[in-house]
């Protein structure tokens, strides 16, 4: 998710999600994202959009205010009327369509509905014209699951108007990447009657506090070579900003990013983009060739920064800022404030350094991200990881008919669950540029692979055969609630 520090852009179609989670999903802004993709329309099923009137605050008996909330349906492959329904969640950033990934090999397969839901807040989902931290209130994500809930029931009525049916109910299956891959898994938890199973690809479900193994899953993806050129590139940096700062800032084109805190998590998240996304290649190898030829390193990473990062992958060097995440204006293409909030009330996620062998600078720690809390939200915005765990019940979620999945190389996979129960199967596809929801994605994932293509990962029959897994589960779950809609429990 994106959630997060997601990364989720891709190559020229960005959006963002970035990274957006996602999140198509990858939304949230980089350094706020877990998922951060957003297509073009050729890499879209349908960017029709509809609107479904959602309840803002399903906790309170007497707030009936309501808001528009925006969706998406794809019937092409749609076996009426009987066919299966599958929910795409969208995630932490603006949901332009359902993206033209491996969800539509599935639905022509099973002869399924797609329909996706636009997260609360984001894209054109918001409640207010303001994101002030009072307006923010009821943006989380148990609010998001009850907009699901709801939102599954009309849907299901509405179906059954069309055909002049009462309390039929066709078999949904919810699926989700990254942020939304939790909430596909939390979904099955929370609401097990209203699906048949649930799909959590890359599903961050553990809410962490200080999340170190992230910048550990960093160095281990890069390898031995390439994590000592980025460890000294990180220490010539942390030397440089002492004595060298505003030009240093420039040289990396963030001359705008004043904190240093920000500019250190900027250059942070742009060597994990390139694990997370399945670029290794395209950082790793002209750092090594440089170190062997006794270039100058930071030269080296600020071109790739610069080429890479921001130009081809299309991250704004503003999602960095401080002074921007403090911008309360409603913005559509921008969900940079929104993942923050989340991640600061609710998931943390803190990619700080850990104590030894850090590939990130020791200067990002977990100081700096409660300050970035308290400067963008204001006084006592702190992240209720605890309570998040003990509601969801983290890598311990006691659910069913929920499948994993996660990439060898993803930083985020160590917030997902990573062993497999009976009801509970999780699948780690391992090569060598699997990343985040690589099992939808395909590999790599900028610009998007069209219906989730495989052939460019490394070992594209790791991805193939979990997805054969996905398949069995998925018929399986199906075929034991077919005719009820629901799942036994």
């Amino acid at each position: 998710m994106g959630m997060m520090r997601l990364s989720k852009c891709l190559v020229s179609l960005l959006f963002l999600v970035a990274l957006s989670g996602f999140t198509h999903g990858f939304v949230m802004s980089p350094r706020t994202l877990l998922n951060r993709f957003s297509q073009n329309s050729n890499y879209y099923l349908t960017t029709e959009e509809h609107w479904f009137d959602q309840t803002l605050d399903h906790y309170s008996p007497y707030d009936h205010r309501q808001f528009k909330q925006r969706y998406y349906e794809f019937l092409d492959y749609f076996q009426v009327p009987d066919g299966p329904i599958f929910l795409k969640i969208c995630g932490e950033s603006s949901c332009n369509g359902i993206s033209n990934d491996y969800l539509g090999v599935l639905a022509k397969k099973f002869g399924a509905a797609v329909v996706s839901l636009e997260h609360r807040y984001y894209g054109k989902s918001s409640p207010f014209k303001s994101h002030t931290t009072e307006n923010l209130k009821y943006l989380s994500s148990k609010q998001a699951l009850f907009d699901l809930a709801v939102f599954r029931q009309w849907y299901q009525e509405s179906l059954n108007l069309k055909r002049n049916k009462t309390g039929a109910e066709n078999s949904w299956f919810v699926f989700g990447i990254s942020y939304s891959g939790a909430l596909s898994a939390w979904f099955r938890l929370k609401f097990p009657h209203l699906t048949c199973g649930s799909l959590a690809s890359s599903g961050v479900v553990l809410a962490v506090y200080n999340y170190t193994d992230f910048d550990k899953q960093v160095g281990e993806s890069a390898g031995p070579e390439c994590k000592a050129v980025l460890q000294e590139i990180t220490e010539l940096v942390d030397r440089s900003l002492e004595s060298n700062r505003k030009e240093l800032k420039k040289q990396f084109g963030a001359a705008e990013l004043e904190i240093d805190g920000d500019f250190l998590f900027f250059l942070a998240d742009a060597a994990v983009i390139a694990f997370q996304y399945g670029n290794p290649d395209t950082l790793c190898t002209p750092l090594v060739e440089a170190k062997k030829a006794g270039e100058d390193l930071v030269a080296v990473y600020a071109k790739y920064v610069k080429d890479f990062y921001v130009g081809t992958f299309g991250v704004s060097v503003e999602t960095y800022n401080q002074n921007h995440l403090k911008n309360t204006a409603v913005n559509e293409g921008s969900s940079d404030r929104l993942w923050w909030f989340q991640v600061c009330t609710e998931v943390a996620y803190f990619q700080v350094a850990p104590s030894n062998d850090s590939v990130r600078s020791s200067k990002i720690n977990t100081k700096y991200h409660l300050d970035l809390c308290k400067n963008v939200f204001g006084e006592g915005i702190y992240p209720e990881v605890d309570m998040t765990n003990i509601y969801y019940g983290g890598t311990k979620i006691a659910g069913s008919k929920i499948v994993f999945t996660n990439g060898s190389q993803d930083p985020w996979r160590h917030a997902s669950k990573q062993t497999s129960s009976p009801d509970m199967p999780s699948y780690i596809i391992t090569c060598h540029n699997c990343g985040h929801g690589t099992d939808m994605r395909g590999c790599p994932q900028s610009p998007l692979s069209i219906e989730g293509n495989a052939e460019n990962c490394s070992a594209p029959d790791a991805v193939n055969k979990v997805r054969q897994k996905m398949i069995e589960h998925i018929d399986l779950w199906l075929s034991e609630c077919k005719g009820t809609g629901r799942s036994s429990m």
